[in-house]
């Protein structure tokens, strides 16, 4: 991966990432703050031979001391040291205890032995280390006697061993911490919340941008819809959002639809989705609404019969409609409504059987209907990949608008709504890309900057289907065309 592309993962998780390093601060302060302090207090041991004043024996002695020193570290632990210290300061622990709580080192190529505990109290600390410097020179001392048996005056040791720095209190515990559990609970917050964007990243398979659309499905993308925070509760980018970088977008994709049109002008125009959820609704109302005020007459039918919504959309009857129409009970003039211009047929009852009523040679009747008396028919139908209402009806129609909302719809789902559509034969005309980040020019309002550079230059439109395939002339027959 890229450092490009993890840079840009971590600004899109950046609230993950900020909350897992706050997590670590507190989980370092905490360790800190729950931790009992703990003490070291160091004592320091010289280890010499006793030997007369002649030089050669006072090198040997050396040489006996340096050999012997390395050996002698490790008999600070033992039982005779730790077993005498305990007695004698009546410490509450068990000799075994409190010789884990003592280390011994002897630098390389010196006589020097020093002895660290590590206990919770100063005080303490610096007791049992001088107790265990003084028990130890005594164990060594009787040890390397002539004569090991009591009383060790009876004998002269060969060495000496001299406490040359006896232990003090220590000002400062040793551990915890603070600086170094907070830097190491922030460096670990850091690596957690970067891996785990990271991570999403690599397994998010959304499509975020509009060229990613593109390159997946070599679709055009006609507009990049931004995304409103107010249209749940106004669908109709009209009135006070007139103005507003949502109504633009779609009067942007009315202009590029025309544009893309030009030659063979489709009249029926289905609106769908691959899954629920990707604004194909909104889409629907919003550019019937659009080609309304650009003088386009227009009808919007809402083929939705699992969850229609525009009638919701424009406050109107939805228990007349479209299926009341398809099963003979109303004409389209019956149950047709109005608003603002535009022409809706709403969905009508629901029916048990959506499939095979939009699949029927009446619904492409109807259509063929609508397109001679509107120059243009926008049909909102359900998603393509859940249910099949949408494979049938689309074949009736002369184009197709597929719906991909941003950073919410995988791509492995895309691309199978897009082949679908090749599959039947159905002409896409283009993506729509919805609910995408807000430009950065929309906060100035309409009107500033150059709005080229913020919506997505319409590609050349994909080729129709052959004319001689089986699907081609099954939908060319049903809208009343012939050679």
């Amino acid at each position: 991966m890229e450092l490009r592309t993890i840079l840009k993962a971590l600004a899109r998780s950046w609230p993950a990432v900020l909350a897992c390093i706050l997590v670590g601060v507190a989980a370092g302060w905490g360790a800190t703050t729950l931790s009992t302090p703990v003490y070291q207090a160091r004592a320091q041991l010289f280890v010499s031979a006793q030997s007369g004043g002649d030089t050669m024996e006072l090198q040997q002695g050396n040489s006996f001391s340096l050999a012997r020193v390395q050996s002698y570290a490790s008999i600070v632990t033992s039982r005779q040291v730790t077993r005498h210290v305990v007695s004698s300061l009546g410490l509450d622990t068990k000799p075994d205890e409190l010789a884990g709580r003592i280390t011994a080192e002897a630098p390389i190529g010196t006589v020097l032995i020093n002895i660290t505990v590590s206990d919770t109290e100063r005080r303490r600390a610096a007791d049992i280390a001088n107790a265990v410097a003084y028990r130890f020179s005594d164990v060594v001392e009787r040890l390397e006697s002539l004569d090991p048996a009591p009383p060790a005056s009876a004998a002269k040791s060969p060495v000496k061993l001299s406490v040359t720095q006896t232990a003090s209190a220590p000002s400062a515990p040793v551990s915890p911490r603070p600086a170094l559990n907070l830097a190491a609970g922030l460096l670990a917050g850091l690596l957690l919340g970067a891996g785990a964007a990271v991570l999403r990243e690599t397994l998010d398979t959304t499509l975020k941008t509009a060229d990613a659309v593109t390159a997946l499905t070599s679709l055009p993308v006609l507009s990049s819809i931004p995304f409103d925070k107010e249209s749940p509760q106004q669908p109709l980018a009209s009135g006070a959002a007139a103005h507003s970088a949502r109504a633009e977008a779609y009067r942007h994709l009315r202009t590029n639809l025309q544009f893309a049109q030009i030659g063979e002008r489709p009249r029926i125009i289905v609106v769908t989705s691959s899954l629920p959820g990707e604004g194909k609704t909104s889409t629907a109302v919003n550019l019937a609404f659009s080609l309304t005020e650009g003088g386009i007459s227009t009808c919007l039918v809402d083929a939705d019969l699992r969850s229609p919504a525009v009638a919701h959309a424009f406050g109107l009857v939805r228990d007349a409609g479209l299926t009341n129409v398809l099963i003979g009970q109303a004409r389209i003039g019956d149950v047709m409504q109005s608003a603002g211009g535009l022409s809706v047929l709403t969905s009508g009852p629901l029916p048990p059987n959506p499939t095979e009523l939009l699949a029927s040679e009446r619904m492409a009747e109807l259509l063929r209907d609508l397109a001679a008396d509107y120059e243009a028919v926008i049909v909102d139908t359900a998603p393509l990949l859940p249910v099949a209402d949408t494979a049938g009806l689309a074949t009736f129609a002369h184009g197709a608008l597929l719906v991909v909302r941003a950073g919410k719809t995988p791509g492995d789902r895309v691309r199978a709504a897009a082949e679908a559509l090749h599959t039947l034969g159905v002409r896409t005309l283009g993506a729509v890309f919805s609910m995408s980040p807000m430009p950065r020019y929309a906060a100035y309002g309409y009107g500033y900057g150059d709005s080229s550079a913020a919506w997505p230059t319409p590609a050349p439109m994909p080729p129709r289907p052959r004319t001689g395939s089986v699907l081609s002339r099954g939908a060319a027959l049903l809208r009343g065309e012939t050679k």
